[in-house]
């Protein structure tokens, strides 16, 4: 086992969240480690921001308040999330965030995505089908700052890394 492989603290929220500034929002920190099987990231939403309502279907998702205030919205039922709150969000379901007057700070869990690939990742393409026109391109949903495609097209925010997305993709 390498020293890589080792448990170790990567970072204190209570005392990393106090030195990043209040303005900064969407991503504040991810979970980097090369050879994990999760992802992690630490996002802000300003007083009164907030993630679109949208489905996640591939993967299970725990939310932890780490500072701030807000409201999970889902299906109709809203669920007030304070600091401290775990919440689990199973994959499937439709959820969205509204951050309350003192922001929103919360960390996002859940296991890692393979990364999108070009060789070798599809099946080579069928010969027997006559399709005319060419494939829509995608670009629009592909976050700028982590590279991953967005599941909601109108979502705000990137619901891999958080970063603050433009409504015609990119920033």
């Amino acid at each position: 086992m390498s020293a890589q492989e080792k448990p170790r603290l990567l970072v204190s929220f209570d005392q990393y969240v106090p030195l990043v500034s209040a303005e900064q929002t969407g991503a504040l920190w991810k979970l980097a480690e090369e050879r994990r099987q999760l992802d992690a990231n630490l996002l802000r939403l300003p007083p009164g921001g907030v993630v679109a309502e949208h489905e996640e279907n591939a993967l299970d998702v725990l939310l932890v308040v780490v500072a701030g205030d807000g409201f999970l919205d889902s299906e109709g039922q809203e669920l007030a999330l304070s600091s401290g709150a775990v919440v689990w969000l199973p994959r499937g379901s439709r959820r969205g965030l509204r951050a309350g007057p003192q922001g929103l700070v919360h960390l996002t869990v859940h296991g890692r995505r393979p990364g999108m690939s070009i060789a070798g990742s599809a099946p080579p393409p069928r010969t027997d089908v006559q399709e005319g026109g060419e494939a829509a391109c995608a670009l629009d949903r592909v976050c700028p700052e982590c590279g991953k495609m967005r599941a909601d097209a109108s979502a705000p925010f990137c619901g891999w890394c958080g970063e603050r997305l433009s409504p015609e993709g990119g920033r």
